[in-house]
Order: structure tokens, then C-alpha cells, then sequence
């Protein structure tokens, strides 16, 4: 409880300061969220594949690929991009939608993907749990 009362005590002495460290804070994680590419939602993802026929790059592992993915994808796991990256220049025109499992790699990968020239790069939000959740279709 002590802290507290020294932390608004802090603020209240350091308001400039405090403003500050905020604006750089956010600046921070705009840009960081900007260089990882923008998230998608799952009807977002499907109308890029149907209209603007984007390439799904599903990162997760092989195993986790075969227990079911989204149709037409390609698996590159995460863990071995940089060194399948070339597989994608190919796709350097289309818009690339890559699914994790989650939503946690994405990020890092899609700055690898931009820093490689790609630039419609989107992360799929919840992953392939989000499209699950959805109700849309997986092959094996």
C-alpha cells in the first residue's frame, strides 16, 4: 500500500515527466505492432484468400500442421524461417496471412517476413485457436 502512495506521489511531483515516459511507451508499441504486421480477424483472413488470393503460412510445427490446417497452406515452422524464407519470394506481391497457434509467433516472424521485402504481411489474431473457434474448416 506504501508503494502506491509513492507512486502517485511521484506522479503528482513528476507529471512532465511521467507524460513523457507514456508517449514514448505507446510510440514504442505502435511502431513494434507495425513492424509485425497487421491482425487479423478470421473473416478478414478468409476475404484476403478469397478476393485477393493471399497465401496462408502456417508456422506451427509439423505435427501441430498435420493435426489439421487451413486449406491450400503452406508450413514453414517458425523455428526455420530464416532459413526457408527464400520459399516465399515468390509470394512477394500477394498478401501472406501467417497462423500460429495462438497469435505469439506471428509477430516475429512477419518481422522477419517484412525485413525480407514482403510487405502485405498480416498476422491471423487467436491463431488457428481463433479459427477453430470460428467454425471454419481444417483439412488433415
Amino acid at each position: 500500500m506504501q508503494f502506491l502512495q509513492h507512486l502517485i506521489e511521484f506522479i503528482g511531483n513528476h507529471y512532465i515527466l511521467t507524460t513523457a515516459f507514456l508517449v514514448v511507451l505507446t510510440l514504442l508499441i505502435v511502431t513494434e505492432g507495425r513492424k509485425a504486421g497487421k491482425a487479423i480477424t478470421t473473416q478478414q483472413a478468409t476475404a484476403l484468400i478469397n478476393k485477393n488470393d493471399a497465401q496462408v503460412v502456417d508456422i506451427r510445427s509439423k505435427k501441430e500442421f498435420a493435426g489439421g490446417h487451413i486449406v491450400e497452406s503452406i508450413n514453414i515452422p517458425h523455428d526455420s524461417m530464416q532459413k526457408r524464407l527464400v520459399e516465399l519470394d515468390k509470394y512477394k506481391d500477394k498478401p501472406i496471412i501467417l497462423v500460429c497457434a495462438n497469435g505469439q509467433h506471428a509477430g516475429s516472424v512477419a518481422k522477419q517476413l517484412k525485413a525480407a521485402g514482403h510487405e502485405h504481411v498480416h498476422r491471423l489474431a487467436g491463431g488457428i485457436g481463433g479459427w477453430r473457434a470460428d467454425n471454419l474448416p481444417l483439412v488433415k
